[in-house]
């Protein structure tokens, strides 16, 4: 089996507006198509319009390439863009999408979900968590089966949330890398009488020493990674001693050859893995289902709890959670497909104004206090 063509399709993830970013939403899908009629499918993220570029730019590399030599593709990749200077979010994420694809492609070819072709399945069905800034919001989620969420960087919230919904659910705090740590270290404090389970990026996720020194003045278990590209920037994390959870972002990452590799590191020093999952599409959704059905370590899965309608039509076999869970699939391969019909009918969104808004009050934001 060779390659014989690399298509891609950028998708429109937005009802409306530019949500969080200069180009509102979009996903990025590819098509890794062989010789035998097999098509593998893979997602990458980090910046979906500059990473479509990367892929057409990296993809007659890898024409007539055995799809199974997933390891040395990557290391061909990885070596042409960083050769070129290309690094973080955009080089993970062409990585991201080609190394999904080709380990979708192994599966169908070998007639077996990837997970089995990474260890096996640890677990039957993979926890996930939402999103509530607001009791009516958790609770609903309770109604549904979750038994975690995480909300916004208030006490005061976390606070209202655990009166709500008792003390058997995990609940976390995000505070999107903007505190400093003395702004850190106080809300950390003060959201401890309430047991978060995690204080995610309370800084910058390129101050790693930041980072160690909230870690050691609280209690509160610190968790960060999203912003991370691969899994040099994830060893120094996690050798710091600063966290306890991780949370890699895969469509940023290098795909399932690099998520997995992280998780090991990870579970060689005790820490935990919570993939990002709140705004990626639904391919790296069930990458990160596969990867972690056969990673020990796993603790949760990050879930957009309310998307966009059609995420479950631009893929045929996108994940339905099942009280708080995604049962693992059955079919080979990462177990979906693309609708190129439907496809069509969502193109991606254009250009549009964009204004920051910062998470953290102004006089506790890391560029004013």
């Amino acid at each position: 089996m060779r390659i014989t063509d690399i298509r891609t399709y950028l998708v429109r993830a937005n009802e409306g507006g530019v949500a969080d970013r200069p180009r509102g939403r979009n996903w990025l899908f590819v098509a890794v198509h062989t010789d035998d009629g097999l098509v593998g499918v893979g997602e990458g993220g980090g910046w979906p319009e500059v990473v479509e570029v990367g892929v057409r730019e990296v993809a007659p590399f890898l024409i007539g390439e055995d799809p199974f030599a997933a390891e040395r593709l990557w290391l061909k990749v990885y070596d042409a863009l960083h050769g070129h200077g290309l690094t973080g979010a955009v080089r993970g994420g062409v990585q991201s999408a080609l190394d999904i694809a080709l380990w979708d492609l192994k599966g169908q070819a070998l007639g077996v979900p990837v997970y089995q072709l990474l260890g096996g399945p640890v677990r039957d069905r993979i926890r996930i968590y939402g999103h509530a800034n607001t009791v009516a919001q958790a609770r609903a989620l309770v109604a549904e089966g979750y038994t975690a969420f995480k909300c916004g960087p208030s006490a005061e919230t976390l606070a209202e949330l655990r009166a709500a919904v008792g003390d058997e659910i995990e609940l976390g705090l995000h505070a999107h890398g903007e505190f400093t740590v003395h702004a850190a270290v106080r809300l950390a404090r003060a959201a401890e009488p309430y047991r978060p389970a995690f204080l995610e990026e309370p800084t910058h996720p390129d101050e790693t020493g930041a980072l160690a020194a909230v870690a050691a003045k609280v209690a509160v278990p610190l968790a960060a990674g999203e912003r991370l590209f691969h899994k040099w920037s994830f060893y120094d994390l996690i050798t710091s001693g600063a966290v306890a959870l991780i949370q890699p972002e895969t469509t940023r990452l290098g795909g399932i050859t690099e998520l997995k590799k992280i998780a090991a590191i990870a579970e060689a020093a005790g820490v935990q893995v919570a993939p990002h999952d709140g705004s990626v599409g639904p391919i790296v959704e069930l990458a990160n289902v596969h990867v972690m059905a056969a990673c020990p370590n796993f603790r949760f899965l990050e879930h957009k709890h309310r998307d966009v309608p059609w995420r479950h039509t631009v893929v045929r076999g996108a994940a339905e959670p099942v009280d708080g869970h995604i049962p693992l699939p059955t079919a080979p391969g990462l177990g979906v497909t693309l609708d190129l019909d439907e496809i069509a009918r969502y193109p991606a969104l254009p250009a549009a104004d964009f204004t920051y808004r910062p998470h953290a009050p102004e006089h506790l934001h890391r560029w004013n206090s």
